[in-house]
């Protein structure tokens, strides 16, 4: 049986162990993340994972 495009990246996503996540953000916000991803040559999601992890260290403090 041959799988359709989406059964593929479902199977892909579970593999690598990421899900897709959406959010609403005002615009201003989506492009400082644009921007900081752009300067830092990191991808958007890194640029949110990594300001996550930091979110966490300052918290713990």
């Amino acid at each position: 049986m041959k799988l359709s495009t989406n059964q593929l990246k479902a199977l892909s996503d579970e593999k690598r162990g990421v899900k897709v996540k959406g959010f609403k953000l005002p615009i201003s916000f989506i492009a400082e993340i644009e921007q900081l991803s752009q300067q830092l040559g990191i991808p958007q999601n890194q640029v949110i994972i990594q300001a996550v992890e930091l979110f966490k260290q300052a918290q713990q403090k």
